[in-house]
């Protein structure tokens, strides 16, 4: 078949993107997600960069509930809500994550980035104003493009910063701080009740995505609402449940019964989608139960991310500070976190390299996540692997 100029045009541009070093690659896994997988090519590989935070993808309830909610409901809801998508099993969810987040109610999208896109353009119109963190992940950032509100950035979990954005957004009918619960490429935390106190103080709504925290922050692992003490306080808080909640997919908003009453009607992702599969509402519910069931998966989830990054530092590292599962290490250029990323796969260690433009320019960095199913030899081994490669690259 003859090209076309578009192809043409952007066959240009993905090969300066693979000239620059900057390529990144799709590595199929042949097995479950689990602490050790097997991709194609490779038989055993200690997988450090997912986000499968409670080791629950791979749980034998958490994937009996799937089975068994396909069993009962079939492969997909062949539609949206509000026409014959609502299954019951989409209200158990709901009630669930409702539940967990100490809210009225709770409204499932098929990812957390339809969730978020949905909500705040639904909610912040023309006489609105949104003020977000800077280093808010892109389904916030988009969020807040897609919606009339007037947008103002405060710089990263800064206060003066952001008090002085709530008084220039002064006049606004409604006025929403948006924030990152966890910001996945820092691994460190907002400062939640700091953001709360002035949400008061300016008649602000929060909008808080705990994506990276639920199941992470907390002693009761409810994210960091749970880990600050002020359960019931945020506003409205998005989520996912591909992540530390079984890892499938789907995402939700959890807030007052108004709120949620009000998305029903007018959030386009939620009213032109199909509903979330019932297999990943099934996987979710059990993986809820475990996780309200078992809280020494997050004592233990934090205990192995302290022996992580103290033993990174121990070999000359130096990994950014944080309270999440999550251990950024900075190696400034793309290219270089990409092939620290493939030297370290040749250890039998999986983990990704960040770049631009996933991080800004310079920051390139390697981002560990940990998984509470880690076990201390597996650590080692890691970290045996990292002192490697990091001396071999002059990284240590």
């Amino acid at each position: 078949m003859k090209q076309n100029g578009l192809d043409e045009n952007l066959r240009i541009e993905f090969d300066r993107i693979r000239a620059s070093g900057t390529l990144k690659t799709f590595r199929p896994i042949t097995t479950p997600m689990d602490t050790e997988v097997a991709m194609q090519g490779r038989d055993h590989v200690l997988v450090l960069s997912s986000n499968n935070y409670l080791g629950l993808a791979d749980h034998p309830d958490v994937v009996a509930a799937g089975i068994a909610a396909l069993k009962k409901y079939g492969a997909g809801t062949a539609s949206v809500r509000f026409i014959c998508g609502t299954f019951a099993i989409h209200d158990e969810i709901e009630t669930a994550l409702a539940r967990l987040h100490r809210t009225e109610a709770a409204l499932t999208y098929v990812s957390c980035w339809t969730a978020n896109t949905g909500l705040i353009p639904a909610i912040a119109g023309a006489e609105d104003a949104l003020i977000s963190d800077a280093l808010n992940h892109a389904s916030l950032i988009d969020g807040c493009r897609m919606a009339k509100a007037k947008r103002l950035v405060y710089k990263h979990s800064d206060m003066e910063d952001l008090e002085a954005k709530l008084k220039e957004a002064k006049g606004a009918r409604r006025l929403f701080i948006v924030t990152d619960g966890v910001f996945s490429m820092e691994g460190d935390i907002a400062r939640l009740p700091d953001i709360l106190a002035l949400a008061e103080r300016y008649h602000a709504s929060v909008i808080l995505d705990d994506s990276h925290g639920v199941g992470v922050m907390g002693t009761h692992g409810r994210g960091i609402a749970d880990h600050f003490g002020v359960e019931g306080k945020v506003h409205i808080t998005t989520g996912t449940l591909g992540k530390a909640l079984g890892g499938a997919a789907g995402g939700y908003i959890a807030a007052s019964r108004v709120v949620i009453d009000y998305l029903q009607q007018v959030s386009r992702p939620q009213l032109f989608s199909n509903a979330l599969p019932a297999t990943v509402a099934g996987s979710a519910l059990k993986a809820i139960e475990i996780l309200e069931r078992e809280p020494h998966r997050i004592a233990r989830l934090h205990e192995i991310t302290r022996n992580m990054r103290e033993g990174l530092k121990k070999r000359g590292f130096k990994p950014l500070e944080g309270e999440s599962a999550i251990v950024p290490i900075i190696v400034s250029e793309t290219a270089l976190a990409i092939r620290m990323s493939e030297a370290l796969l040749n250890e039998g260690i999986f983990i990704t390299g960040f770049g631009y433009p996933v991080v800004p320019e310079g920051t390139a960095r390697l981002r560990i996540q940990m998984c509470a199913t880690l076990t201390d030899e597996q650590i080692d081994f890691a970290l045996e692997g990292f002192q490697k490669v990091g001396k071999k690259m002059a990284i240590i």
